[in-house]
């Protein structure tokens, strides 16, 4: 399990500069609960130089739903204060009054992150976000300079178009966050301008050290409050689940709690 480093040293504020100075691959984020992905998007599997190699196999299955093991909770957590407001504006789909609240915590470079939204995440908003059934929140939970970049990014986007954003940034995730170049900033630029960024706007956000500090205060209380040490983790009416899930699996778990 990848572990975030919390000290001073890590909460830095971007700049233009120190981005694009940045070389990187892909963070490693835990898989220690999440099941198999080698079907995953080539934009979302992870590179032979990461440390994905040494996890650890699924403890779920992927069986057909009606068949599936449910995953062990890895702790409690009151989900009265997951709820609470935080530092930015949630960035959710459906109903807050749904029985069902789901808060993923998840990092912008960390590729099983990008394959549940690319995946499994379409199928529960169809199947349980739209019936009224969930209430599904994305918190931000930065391992890296780029995902605060991409975060920051996603805020700084026209209303209602957060989201979105970070769905076609996680689509594209290995373009901008390990190009083969090696130009992070020039590659996000790039897919910036997609979602109708100019260069003056893109700088403009990324050095708003006020939205950076915001974006790395979400990440610090999920830490300290409720424990969350790796992406994705999911704070589930009450509990809380670390690793990546199949569409079979969640929806197993959210049925258990209706």
């Amino acid at each position: 399990m990848t572990k975030i480093d919390l000290t001073p040293t890590r909460r830095i504020l971007l700049s233009g500069i120190a981005l694009g100075a940045l070389s990187m691959t892909l963070t490693a984020c835990s898989d220690e609960k999440s099941e198999p992905a080698a079907q995953a998007p080539a934009e979302t599997s992870t590179p032979a130089t990461t440390t994905a190699q040494a996890e650890t196999p699924a403890e779920t299955t992927t069986a057909p739903a009606a068949n599936v093991e449910l995953p062990k909770a890895d702790r409690d957590v009151d989900m009265a204060e997951v709820m609470k407001p935080g530092p930015l504006p949630e960035l959710a789909y459906g109903d807050p009054n749904a029985p069902v609240k789901v808060v993923e915590y998840m990092s912008m470079t960390c590729p099983h992150c990008a394959h549940f939204h690319a995946t499994t995440l379409d199928p529960i908003k169809q199947k349980y976000v739209d019936s009224g059934k969930v209430y599904f929140v994305v918190r931000e939970f930065p391992f890296d300079p780029a995902a605060t970049a991409a975060f920051m990014l996603a805020r700084c986007a026209p209303e209602g178009q957060q989201l979105p954003f970070i769905s076609m940034f996680l689509k594209q995730q290995r373009a901008w966050a390990a190009p083969s170049d090696g130009d992070v900033r020039g590659a996000m630029l790039q897919n910036a301008k997609l979602a109708g960024f100019t260069q003056e706007s893109f700088e403009a956000c990324l050095t708003n050290q006020q939205l950076a500090a915001d974006v790395s205060a979400v990440r610090d209380r999920g830490a300290k409050e409720f424990g969350v040490q790796s992406t994705p983790t999911f704070l589930i009416n009450g509990k809380a689940y670390s690793g990546d899930m199949s569409v079979d699996t969640m929806s197993a778990l959210i049925d258990s709690f209706l």
